[in-house]
């Protein structure tokens, strides 16, 4: 048995964050990662001769808190291209023309839809602050868009956008949280867009994290994969599938929402945080790599919602290849290692192009993941997000599953740690002054 002061399980940016935040408060850390690597559904990986960001990649300035790492780590933003070409399909038809084009078409439907973004999320970093959210948190982004009076050519690029946003269909997809990540970019659907695909970090998601890890005195284990944990008055147990156990007195389970029910804790999570993991996320969807032949214009073209890939960038462009990033809202859809399968689908949305080389990795069926980015079913931030922040005991969720402000990006993952070793490092401090305060002699009695 290996004792220490906290367990972290999960090695992403949340378990890195929060290893090193307790670590150097003198805490004792042990951080358990199942797989070979950190970074969790980040991961810069060599392919197609370039490094390539297979998952979460892109940060803002008005993502705060990944901002202000990058900062402490001296670690600068590198500005994406600016494109110049569009393609898109509607009703059917395929168009082709500037990419400010295709903006303009996208302006007036998304201003509709995200009109009430500040209205019911004033304080976009309490998402719960407003009672009034209730009331629309059981409206699917698809009925929300739908009932919007739009050209039917702009209901489908809306519905399409909006596929690519949450990495997954929109039938059951929340308008809640649509409306709430527009809210955290200042209210703009423009800043918000530019948020996901702008700034990349110099080095790679990768040097972040190794950066967070190299400021800790954290204990980390790859290859443990947790089993099992156990927590009484004593501590917390945990078990892993190679046989080790270890002992803390408090853990955090920085995990995925989608993998909790996947380990045995006992005594069990609350029903509803078992409900919800069970439930999982919308994100459901495949992040694909492209190169294709020559040097090709810088185009962005987005599909209809349906398509395998919905939505292609040109992303790198040498003088005899263009690596392009495309996105599709369904995993089984697309084969992430199938050249030919790739080609298919993009003859439907760019013609022209000889697929080379792909590169991908499927995080649905990753049993460490089984989703890509956190973006949420109707009902999770009413009726799962305030259960899911809550201790069970001396167990602490994390994650970017469970951030009140950017959910579903690296922002969210660091917020979320931040919060959770806070949380942490003052149950610690509260046990250590009971354990070593003076005990009082009663006075005797005549």
């Amino acid at each position: 048995m290996k004792n220490t002061h906290v367990i972290i399980v999960g090695a992403g940016f949340a378990g890195l964050t929060a290893a090193r935040e307790l670590s150097r408060r003198g805490h004792k850390t042990t951080l358990l990662e199942a797989r070979d690597r950190i970074a969790g559904r980040t991961h810069l990986d060599e392919r197609m001769g370039r490094n390539l960001e297979l998952g979460g990649t892109w940060v803002h300035w008005t993502q705060p808190y990944v901002w202000a790492e990058m900062g402490r780590y001296a670690i600068d933003p590198v500005p994406g291209p600016e494109f110049t070409k569009a393609y898109w399909v509607a009703d059917g038809q395929r168009h082709e023309g500037h990419a400010d084009t295709l903006l303009e078409l996208l302006d007036a439907p998304n201003q509709a839809l995200l009109a009430d973004a500040r209205r019911y999320f004033p304080l976009p970093w309490s998402p719960l602050a407003n009672p009034e959210v209730a009331k629309i948190d059981g409206i699917t982004l698809s009925n929300a868009i739908d009932r919007l009076d739009l050209p039917e050519d702009q209901r489908q690029l809306l519905r399409s956008f909006w596929t690519l946003n949450f990495n997954g269909k929109l039938d059951q997809a929340a308008y809640t949280q649509a409306l709430r990540w527009c809210a955290v970019a200042t209210g703009s659907w423009q800043t918000m867009f530019e948020a996901c695909a702008s700034f990349k970090i110099d080095g790679g998601t990768r040097r972040l994290a190794e950066a967070i890890l190299a400021d800790s005195t954290a204990d980390v284990r790859l290859n443990q994969t947790v089993v099992s944990i156990s927590q009484d008055d004593a501590g917390v147990t945990v078990l892993t599938s190679s046989g080790e156990q270890y002992a803390a007195r408090e853990l955090i389970l920085a995990l995925p929402l989608s993998v909790l029910n996947d380990i045995d804790i006992q005594p069990a999570l609350s029903p509803a945080k078992r409900e919800a993991a069970a439930r999982g996320q919308a994100g459901r969807g495949a992040k694909l790599w492209i190169k294709v032949k020559g040097r090709q214009e810088r185009f962005v073209a987005l599909g209809p919602e349906n398509a395998p890939l919905n939505f292609v960038q040109a992303e790198y462009i040498d003088e005899d290849a263009t690596t392009l990033v495309c996105f599709g809202p369904d995993a089984s859809a697309i084969d992430v290692d199938d050249p030919e399968a790739a080609q298919a689908i993009l003859d439907t949305l760019v013609p022209g192009l000889e697929v080379l080389e792909v590169a991908g990795h499927n995080w649905v069926d990753d049993e460490y993941s089984l989703s890509t980015w956190p973006m949420h079913y109707t009902g999770y931030l009413t009726h799962s997000l305030a259960e899911l922040q809550r201790p069970e005991g001396r167990i602490h969720l994390a994650g970017s599953d469970f951030a009140n402000g950017w959910g579903g990006f690296i922002d969210g993952a660091i917020e979320s740690g931040l919060d959770a070793a806070r949380a942490v490092g003052d149950q610690l401090a509260h046990s250590v002054a009971v354990t070593s305060a003076p005990q009082t002699v009663p006075a005797p009695t005549a």
